[in-house]
């Protein structure tokens, strides 16, 4: 039998089908010009135009705002706005360079100009000051950056990137003598977890639960926010050595050291805590391949009493619908750990599922490029 296609096939394969058609005419720039003239059709090809050239100029704007938090500008606004002559000299910046970069910043809607050249933050500017953590995560995107200056190598595998360096190193800076490398990135994840902590468990109910084991769990900021949301609740956190011991100040300052436990480890090859009757995952699962991820399932699946359950929490992607934070964003830097992999709610699922829990739920989430959340329960045998 001939693996060669149907004649029909064959002209849809090369662009002769009735997309192929169509795609040929959209991009014919006599059929573009045409459009723009025609009144019916300008609005629409104004705005593919616009569209596709905000993503081509979306560097740029990653850039300016990399400056813009790099110089301090939104804190030195906080109080009020400020002449492009006061900044320069605040910042140690020449007029010329400020105001390109202050307009740019006006343009993506952070700032304002405004009478007397003076400069203000708008409302989504100082909304993104006050967020916890994001300016130190803007500023460890130039890790980001450096890596997909060739993206095709990226997607392609074959780029040697930082970010696949970076995390495990910074993991075993205290073992290797820089305790305060580990504590700078360890606070970083606790600042930003703040709001993935609100949305979860604005998500989960946990009036019924005794004991929560957060695995994973950092510096404490999940844990505490979860027992100071639900004041019978228990904890235990479960970390590497030198993650887990910079909770105890934190779960202290809290005053919550009668209610939470630490204990040391790696839910690779460690023990994981017994008597919790319900889990915690807050963004550990994207940082892993898909084996890992299901062999740490099946652990706390084994672990789990009836009734248990299981809070995975992170950011995820559109699954069927692609979206800009989870298939944009997080996949693309998740791609250049070269370790984890960003997922959809129903491969999270599905993962759960082979596990052995027999419930699972996605409830819809505020802010999905904060995090989402899946809650799998294990039902009685």
């Amino acid at each position: 039998m001939s693996d060669a296609p149907a004649p029909g096939r064959a002209r849809r394969l090369v662009g002769f089908g009735p997309a192929g058609r169509i795609n040929r005419l959209l991009a014919d720039p006599r059929v573009q010009s045409l459009a723009a003239r025609t009144p019916v059709l300008r609005r629409l090809a104004r705005r593919d135009g616009e569209a596709i050239f905000d993503i081509v100029a979306g560097f740029c704007a990653s850039q300016a705002l990399m400056a813009l938090v790099d110089l301090r500008i939104p804190e030195r606004l906080m109080d009020g706005a400020l002449t492009v002559e006061q900044l320069a000299a605040r910042c140690d910046m020449p007029e010329a360079g400020l105001r390109v970069l202050l307009r740019a910043n006006v343009a993506t809607g952070l700032l304002k100009l405004r009478r007397g050249d003076r400069v203000a933050l708008t409302r989504r500017g100082a909304a993104m000051a006050g967020v916890p953590g994001l300016r130190e995560m803007i500023l460890h995107h130039k890790v980001l950056y450096r890596d997909l200056a060739d993206p095709v190598a990226v997607f392609r595998g074959e780029a040697k990137t930082e970010l696949a360096r970076f995390w495990p190193y910074v993991f075993g800076a205290a073992e290797a003598g820089d305790a305060a490398l580990a504590a700078r990135y360890s606070e970083l994840m606790a600042q930003s977890q703040r709001l993935v902590a609100e949305d979860t468990l604005a998500a989960v109910d946990l009036r019924h639960a005794r004991v929560l084991l957060d695995i994973g769990g950092g510096t404490g900021t999940f844990l505490c926010a979860a027992c100071r949301a639900a004041p019978r609740l228990r904890g235990i956190l479960f970390d590497l050595p030198q993650v887990a011991e910079g909770a105890r100040t934190r779960i202290e300052e809290a005053g919550l050291a009668g209610r939470i436990g630490i204990a040391a480890g790696s839910f690779h090859t460690d023990p994981l805590p017994s008597g919790a009757d319900t889990i915690s995952l807050v963004r550990v699962a994207y940082d892993h391949e898909d084996s890992t991820v299901a062999a740490i399932l099946q652990r706390v699946h084994a672990i789990l009493p009836d009734a248990g359950r299981l809070i995975l929490s992170e950011p995820m992607t559109g699954g069927a619908v692609p979206t800009v934070p989870g298939d944009v964003y997080f996949a693309l830097y998740t791609l250049a750990m070269r370790t984890g992999k960003a997922r959809s709610a129903s491969e999270i699922a599905a993962l759960c599922k082979a596990a052995g829990f027999d419930r699972v739920d996605t409830p819809k989430m505020p802010r999905p490029f904060v995090t989402s959340v899946v809650i799998a329960e294990k039902l009685s045998e």
